[in-house]
């Protein structure tokens, strides 16, 4: 006669094979998700001690140039060279000079079919450790001057951003092309 399964001793149990499986897949979730998180705080550990962690945006711009409205129109361009030498991005949200009624910032769109257009945009994007060189194929300051500007005369912007105190930069008035 067999005897049923509380009544074996505890030395005859033997694991089936499905007892097994189940058994390593229980221990499996939480040994991955342990690798997981370690190898994630390896990763911000590196980060960390090389002095990227934790540092503010350090906003540097230079390199102004606003282009001298040709004709009678007063539309015109302005672009910087702008840097960020800190660990965190920031944001350029605007412009402002008191050489100019308004100034809005603008990006440059090919359609491809030889037929490119203009866009203002809200903000353009300062990457953590990187530069952003305006030009009139990429990003610029769309702008209308108050009066009227000769070639060789400076003109100062002030360049605000979302996390960073605001930047003054003086811009050369130049000929487009030049």
């Amino acid at each position: 006669m067999t005897q049923s399964a509380s009544e074996q001793s505890p030395d005859q149990w033997l694991p089936t094979g499905q007892r097994v499986r189940d058994a390593v897949r229980a221990a499996a979730v939480p040994v991955i998700a342990c690798a997981v998180a370690l190898a994630g705080l390896a990763g911000l550990a590196a980060w960390t001690s090389s002095g990227a962690a934790g540092t503010p945006p350090q906003i540097a711009a230079g390199n102004g140039r606003v282009f001298l409205p040709y004709g009678n129109s007063r539309d015109t361009a302005a672009f910087f060279d702008i840097t960020n030498i800190g660990g965190a991005e920031d944001q350029l949200t605007g412009v402002t000079s008191p050489g100019v009624e308004k100034a809005m910032l603008s990006r440059h769109r090919s359609s491809g079919l030889g037929a490119d257009t203009m866009v203002m945009t809200g903000s353009v994007s300062i990457p953590a450790g990187g530069t952003v060189t305006m030009s009139p194929s990429d990003v610029s300051v769309m702008a209308r001057a108050k009066t009227g500007w000769q070639a060789g005369d400076t003109l100062p912007f002030v360049l605000h951003f979302r996390h960073s105190a605001p930047v003054l930069v003086v811009a050369v008035v130049i000929r487009p092309g030049s």
